[in-house]
């Protein structure tokens, strides 16, 4: 399967901060992280997960720092919080009940 899936809104959030829980990164790394992870599967897009950086950032569950990339160019690097750790711990069990809940649905026998 090679077809790129789309985002569900709010699931942006969680994936940046889950990559985000490995060590700081900036805004390539994290897409790409994101991509290989998924096997291809997930492409974030620029207009998309600036945006979103910013947005984390104004909440308090990240942080950024200019930093010089391995390629030696500046560039603004980015780290979970402690109230990120919080808020990542929090998306990731209503992720995992609303996938339940999918999975549920999806499998369930045909009403009668």
């Amino acid at each position: 399967m090679n077809e790129k899936l789309d985002l569900l809104q709010g699931t942006l959030d969680l994936l940046i901060l889950r990559t985000l829980l490995g060590g700081a990164a900036h805004g390539h790394a994290i897409a790409r992280y994101i991509q290989r992870t998924s096997e291809e599967l997930l492409q974030v897009e620029t207009g998309s997960l600036y945006p979103a950086l910013h947005r984390l950032e104004a909440k308090g569950w990240i942080e950024a720092n200019w930093e010089l990339s391995d390629k030696g160019k500046r560039a603004r690097f980015y780290n979970l919080t402690r109230v990120g750790r919080k808020q990542l711990s929090s998306e990731r069990s209503k992720w995992d009940a609303f996938a339940r809940a999918m999975g549920l649905i999806l499998t369930a026998n045909e009403r009668p």
